[in-house]
């Protein structure tokens, strides 16, 4: 019943936060003379919320929320087992995570996290360093691919089995030479790696620096859409504490309207927006940032849309390796739905 109730201050929050910009959303407490006879809501909550977030793309679209927001107190890491570590000790109330990272903390946790929004759709693009013409997943028949580890290990070794490709046989996918994405970028940059895949922005960074001539063959966003027939690779997603959620509804419903109006200005404004991600700390170099803002895929995705979203890439990532989401799928009070029956569950 708890979740019903933010449901409903979420909702008028949000219609409240298209009149009032970005400034923390407010509404009254006071109940018409026909509401029914249950407790009065408390709505407007200023409870200081400790937020972390990730250098890069999962954290671009909280820039503008962090310049503005005095109330609210904002950490930036650059490993995401330093943000999951927050949340557990209670040091991060909302947090920007990989997401299956998040689904892992859920596992982990006994499902003391809760997901609010998706923020990052596809980011992964094939580089090729090569000069040959390489249009399809079934052109990497017999080369050796390197990628980051983790995430676009599995999102690639998803695409290559469907494309007819058996990793390792195949297709050698080298995900240990260069684990980490900055290291394989600057090993494409160099010219000691030929096919990388790589997230945005590090491809905007590498073509910007390399010795040769570099390529982007293939938008992995576009051929997980091409085979699973909908827009469900989504790799960036906002995380709550339940214990907070539950504690302070109105905080976070407010939280959540300005990180959607900071979400919104950063896909309207790339040139202004890069320059507040350099200036909070999220990634160094604004002109990179900028051009690489309209490639990252940034958004603010919730409610169902988000859940099915989320089950069908979780689905995806499981059925390469159950490890990779904390070995089985979350439940339903995973999700964060609104204006559903399934706040409640």
């Amino acid at each position: 019943m708890k979740l019903r109730i933010f449901t409903l201050a979420l909702a008028l929050i949000l219609l409240a936060s298209a009149f009032a910009g970005c400034q923390k959303a407010v509404i009254p407490e006071e109940k018409p003379d026909d509401a029914p006879a249950t407790d009065p809501i408390k709505v407007i909550d200023d409870t200081p919320i400790k937020v972390y977030t990730l250098n890069g793309t999962t954290g671009f679209g909280m820039a503008k929320l962090m310049s503005e927001d005095k109330a609210n107190e904002y950490t930036v890491k650059a490993d995401a087992s330093d943000v999951t570590a927050a949340l557990i000790s209670g040091d991060a109330d909302i947090a920007a995570l990989p997401t299956n990272a998040a689904a892992n903390l859920y596992n982990k946790t006994g499902g003391k996290v809760v997901i609010l929004a998706v923020n990052t759709k596809g980011c992964l693009y094939l580089v090729n360093g090569t000069g040959e013409k390489i249009e399809s997943l079934a052109d990497l028949a017999g080369k050796t691919v390197y990628a980051p580890a983790q995430n676009p290990t599995f999102i690639a070794t998803y695409l290559l089995r469907a494309a007819g490709l058996e990793v390792g046989k195949d297709v050698i996918l080298d995900s240990e030479s260069y684990a980490a994405p900055a290291n394989l970028r600057d090993a494409v940059a160099a010219g000691k790696v030929d096919l990388a895949i790589l997230p945005e922005p590090m491809v905007t960074i590498a073509k910007s620096s390399a010795e040769k001539p570099l390529e982007v063959s293939l938008d992995l966003t576009e051929e997980w859409k091409k085979l699973e027939g909908s827009d469900s690779l989504v790799q960036g997603c906002l995380v709550v504490r339940r214990a907070f959620l539950e504690e302070h509804f109105g905080a976070v419903a407010s939280f959540l309207a300005n990180y959607k109006a900071s979400v919104e200005f950063l896909n309207e404004n790339p040139a202004n927006a890069a320059v507040l991600i350099a200036e909070t700390g999220i990634f160094a170099n604004a002109k990179i940032a900028e051009k690489a803002i309209p490639k990252c895929n940034i958004c603010y995705l919730d409610g169902a849309d988000m859940k099915a979203a989320m089950v069908a890439y979780l689905t995806a990532l499981a059925s390469v390796n159950q490890n990779s989401i904390g070995g089985k799928l979350p439940e339903d009070d995973f999700y964060y739905v609104t204006g559903t029956d399934e706040a409640d569950k």
